[in-house]
């Protein structure tokens, strides 16, 4: 359970300490004050912290279902009549594919013994 007046009470403490060091001009003090202070921030981790599900180290992080593109070759002619631009500029697209790859890679050839 968080209580936001001990968690603002201690966030303003810890602004104070890093307005207090702020202009530390000696690098070799800087170093060890941040040694100290991530020492600190490992010491003070939560053994089991929060993540969202669908953030990195989340229970769903990139578990978004990929369905391939031929699945859309499959639907019903009643299917694809709800999106009849898409499905032509599809069959367009499709032979436009076609074409390029002849270009590069010439014809295939037909073979029935594979």
């Amino acid at each position: 359970m968080v209580r936001g007046h001990l968690y603002r009470y201690e966030a303003v403490l810890l602004r104070d300490r890093f307005d207090q060091n702020k202009n530390e001009c000696d690098m070799v003090k800087a170093k060890q004050m941040l040694e100290d202070g991530e020492k600190e921030l490992f010491e003070n981790l939560h053994p089991q912290p929060f993540k969202f599900p669908n953030s990195p180290g989340g229970i769903a992080f990139e578990r978004e279902v990929y369905y391939p593109d031929w699945m859309l070759d499959m639907w019903h002619p009643l299917e694809r009549l709800q999106y009849p631009e898409y499905f032509k500029k599809r069959e367009q697209r499709k032979l436009e594919y076609i074409d390029r790859w002849e270009k590069k890679y010439g014809k295939a050839e037909m073979n029935d013994g594979h």
